[in-house]
Parts: structure tokens; sequence; C-alpha cells
């Protein structure tokens, strides 16, 4: 099966501009995020899609393989299609998130051994426990599910609410596996209420009626999305010795 991670990484960004280009010790944090996203054991290739010629010349001077997108995409999703366009022979995408350099190839794996596990619902992704200090924060994406793995709702509310009964709460990670055909055609979606109330474009799919599965994650690796998150990030790099 020929399984395509693609790492969108645009330059421009209002809290961190030439976010993919930072240094995390000797390297750029395209570069990391590329060299954890290939010691995945289901990935066929992986692929760099940019914006900007100096993303592009970073990712070639350290032999990855890189795909040059328009300026204008409003989402991550619209740049994973122009960059599907060069794989016709591809059939799972996956959509590696580029701020995160430290991404584990069991989070990977996991996501993709989902899709293949459910091939009906076009979309998985992962998700893992939240911690209470995260409940309130709107920016920490909550997500509840059926018993089959298959997300029913995304939230920036605290969901469930927990009125009666405690449980567990899930927060959502930033990683996708498509079924290709379905990624070709989901622009075409229309917009979906759901979606422009909570700012959360997966929510499209569900309003749909299209199926999200979800891969439960030991943990959730650190993003950045801003300066003071990349300390944090450097920070992590140290404490594991990989700087």
């Amino acid at each position: 099966m020929n399984i395509i991670g693609i790492i969108p990484a645009r330059f421009g960004s209002t809290r961190f501009e030439g976010k993919p280009l930072a240094k995390i010790g000797n390297k750029t944090m395209i570069e990391w995020t590329y060299i954890h996203a290939k010691k995945s054991n289901l990935l066929s290739d992986v692929i760099v899609a940019t914006d900007h010629q100096k993303i592009f010349d970073e990712v070639k001077s350290f032999g990855g393989r890189v795909v040059m997108t328009k300026s204008t995409h409003e989402t991550g999703t619209d740049r994973l299609i122009e960059a599907v366009s060069h794989f016709p022979d591809s059939e799972i995408i996956l959509n590696i998130q580029g701020d995160e350099p430290l991404i584990e190839k069991e989070l990977i794996d996991g996501v993709i051994e989902n899709k293949l596990k459910y091939r009906n619902y076009e979309m998985s992704t992962a998700i893992t426990i939240m911690q209470k200090n995260e409940y309130n924060d709107p920016n920490r994406v909550k997500v509840i599910f059926d018993k089959k793995e298959k997300a029913i709702y995304f939230s920036r509310a605290f969901i469930p609410s927990n009125f009666k009964k405690e449980k567990e709460i899930y927060k959502h990670i930033g990683i996708y596996a498509y079924e290709k055909n379905f990624l070709m055609q989901y622009n075409s979606l229309p917009k979906s209420d759901l979606e422009e109330s909570e700012s959360l474009e997966q929510l499209r799919a569900i309003e749909n009626g299209y199926s999200i599965g979800v891969f439960k994650a030991s943990v959730a690796g650190l993003s950045v999305d801003t300066k003071e998150d990349l300390e944090k990030v450097i920070l992590e790099f140290k404490k594991r010795n990989l700087i």
C-alpha cells in the first residue's frame, strides 16, 4: 500500500513568521519534523509541501523531498490537496503538522493503523487524555467518540460535561490520515455551521455525514505556535540529549 506522509510548511504566520526555519540545536524545526516522520514503519514516503523558496531550499539542503505550492491557500488541507496531485499513485495520505519536531513514530503509525483498520472511515486522527489544567483552554480541542473508535464531535468547549458522572476527557492531536479519493473532494464539501462556529475544519466532514476514526495515543508531542513554545521544545530536546 502506498501511504504518503505530507508535511505542510508555510512561511507566513501571525504569531511566528518563518517558524519552520527556526533553529533547534544545529537543525531547523522542519528538518527535525522530517527526521522523526521518516522513522515511521508504515509510510512509503515523506514530502514537505511549502509556499516559500527558503523552506524549499532548506529541505533540499538536508536531502528531503519537497514540492512548492501556492501561497494563497487558506488552510493546511488546501496545501495538502495541491501537493497530493504530484503523487497520483498514493492511496492513503497522512497530514503531519510541521510544528511538531518531536513527533513520535508510534503516533504516526498508530493513526495509519487506525485508518487501515477502518477503511470505511474516510479519515483517522489521534487523541490523548487531557490534563485537568487544560480543561478550560479553548485552544485545547476536546473530542468525544463512540465504541467503534469513531469521533462523534470536536469542541473547544468542555465535553462531555461530567454533569452526573466523571469520565476521562480526551483532547485532539492534529494529525490526519485520509483516503486519497475523499481528500481530493474535501474542498467541494460545503462549509458547515459547526465548522464556522467552533473554527474547527474537521467538523465539515462530520456534519456532511463522513466518519473520522480516532487512535488513542499515550502522549501528545509538544507543538510550536509561539517563540515561547519553541523555548519549551528546546528544553525538551536537551532533556532527551538530542541537542
